[in-house]
């Protein structure tokens, strides 16, 4: 399985982005999560999404970012808006295949896949 993660870029305070994560495999078995990892900081999930659609969201992201999937394009979307300087680092798509329908992990050592990140910069 191959992920592929794009749409990060450069954005002023305030607006918003788009990132996708494609996988070269179905994902309709999978539990899918975003990840994000600034420089000098530890790895951090901001959003999941389990194979039957329940979303997890990390409290620092709340009611700013949502996660949604499209099986049928084996894409996972995460819109990001009102964005934040600390918001800026490189986000990560993973996938977790042994995930049970209700699940939505949030331990990364769950996850077997990772595509290679996409940057985000959020100026001030």
């Amino acid at each position: 399985v191959q992920l592929q993660a794009s749409g990060g870029g450069l954005v002023q305070t305030g607006g918003s982005l788009r990132l996708s994560c494609v996988s070269s495999d179905s994902i309709s078995r999978a539990a899918m999560g975003w990840f994000r990892q600034a420089p000098g900081k530890e790895r951090e999930l901001v959003a999941a999404i389990g194979r039957g659609g329940s979303a997890y969201y990390g409290d620092s992201v709340k009611g700013r970012l949502t996660v949604s999937r499209d099986n049928a394009k084996k894409m996972v979307i995460l819109q990001m808006n009102s964005l934040k300087p600390d918001d800026s680092a490189v986000y990560y798509c993973a996938a977790d295949y042994n995930a049970i329908l209700t699940s939505v992990p949030q331990d990364p050592d769950r996850y077997e896949y990772w595509g290679q990140g996409t940057l985000v910069t959020v100026s001030s």
